[in-house]
């Protein structure tokens, strides 16, 4: 069959749908170019916040609409099966929870094919994702992913670093090793994140190591050991950890086993050892029983912390969750104050760090096609450059930072020849 998978949501979903992808060519079956040219549709879906889950419930029912096959995958596939089971008869759902056997549901539901395929990495662009764990440790008292998925499930070490070591050789300069909250690793199974990192780097080959998001509470102990694995020479110096408010009363409602000044003294432990650390943190407005002062509370924190990125997401009540129920609920347009508030800062605070930039010279890699002719290149720090030419994904090279944004710097290349991996 003629499949295309089309995926919503984090980068966790974002790399089981590669894996999703590479299990049905495995099977022999052929990707097409768009949903549109597909004979069957996989779609990988989420349950984070309401509008995002009515975005899918509509494309799913486009789809349907246009004789497309359905397989539905991913977070609802998990927390609404009956439903989507009910509004979709003929779709094949399979829930995170059975991905060890999706290859088995799809020959299954399809058939075999006459000629099955080797098995190979399918990279976008220079990077592969890489998830390590399935579902996480927290009691998020907003979280749906928590029911979505369940407990933690960390994958075998020599499996990770056999699958990154096959996507090296594939072409990939970039890792990124993620999961529910990536500090857990290992808490299940006697190793931890530190062990993980310490493996992937052995790894021949000139890559980097991107470490997505984890918890504060689940960091607690390790902050010395991930000061030093994020000191590595393939790791890029990055740290994403939401603290979610600047208030300990809501960090308390949300079910977060940790206090605004722990996050706090954690970022100072990692910062003093990685001295240009890029820090992302996120923040939830409208969580209910928010006021003023926590809202005050939380701007203060940033102000004193001053991450690189804040990443802002106004409350959104999720069915089964405890908060769903908590009161009193933050109206539409408070909460949206707020979070203009928020990014408001958060912009002021990227602009005064990215200015710093202006006539450093970094050693930067081409990760992504930019628009109207320009590449997007990451250096050390994950710190966005783009570069006003059209270079190879993969090419390495010297680039003089002329002018800061936001959310990124302008660099000139200053090689007197540009090469490539």
């Amino acid at each position: 069959m003629r499949f295309f998978v089309e995926t919503y949501g984090c980068t966790m979903n974002q790399g089981e749908g590669q894996e999703l992808q590479q299990k049905l060519i495995s099977l022999g079956h052929s990707i097409a170019a768009t949903a549109e040219d597909a004979e069957v549709v996989v779609v990988n879906t989420c349950v984070v916040i309401k509008v995002t889950e009515l975005k899918i419930l509509k494309r799913m029912k486009h789809l349907r609409s246009e004789a497309k096959g359905l397989i539905i995958t991913g977070c609802m596939a998990s927390v609404q099966g009956s439903e989507l089971m009910g509004e979709f008869p003929d779709a094949l759902l399979i829930p995170p929870s059975d991905y060890d056997l999706f290859e088995e549901r799809i020959v299954e539901s399809y058939g075999e094919c006459k000629e099955k395929l080797e098995r190979v990495q399918q990279l976008v662009g220079t990077t592969f994702i890489m998830p390590i764990a399935q579902g996480c440790l927290g009691h998020c008292s907003y979280c749906i992913t928590r029911l979505a998925r369940g407990g933690l499930r960390s994958y075998p070490l020599e499996e990770i670093s056999r699958i990154a070591g096959g996507a090296i050789k594939g072409g990939a300069k970039e890792l990124l090793v993620t999961a529910q909250d990536t500090a857990c690793y290992g808490k299940d199974s006697g190793s931890s994140l530190a062990d993980l990192i310490e493996r992937l780097c052995s790894l021949e080959g000139d890559f980097k190591i991107r470490i997505r998001m984890m918890n504060p509470d689940s960091l607690r102990g390790q902050e010395s050991d991930l000061a030093r694995i994020i000191g590595y020479a393939k790791v890029y110096k990055f740290l994403h950890l939401p603290v979610q408010t600047g208030s300990d009363r809501l960090i308390k409602a949300m079910g977060r086993g940790y206090k605004v000044q722990e996050f706090e003294d954690q970022v100072t432990t990692i910062r003093q050892a990685v001295p240009r650390l890029t820090l992302s943190t996120d923040v939830i407005c409208g969580f209910p029983g928010e006021y003023d002062q926590d809202h005050i509370d939380t701007l203060e924190m940033l102000h004193r912390v001053k991450p690189n990125i804040v990443n802002v997401t106004r409350f959104s009540s999720r069915p089964g969750t405890v908060a769903e129920s908590m009161s009193p609920q933050v109206v539409s347009r408070i909460a949206k104050e707020r979070s203009r508030d928020i990014a408001k800062l958060r912009f002021e605070i990227a602009s005064e760090i990215n200015s710093r930039l202006i006539g450093e010279c970094l050693e930067v890699i081409a990760t992504e096609e930019g628009k109207a002719g320009t590449t997007i290149c990451r250096d050390f720090a994950f710190v966005q450059v783009v570069i006003p030419l059209k270079l190879p994904l993969g090419t390495k090279l010297k680039a003089e930072i002329t002018e800061s944004h936001p959310t990124y710097v302008i660099g000139r290349s200053i090689n007197k020849f540009i090469y490539s991996y």
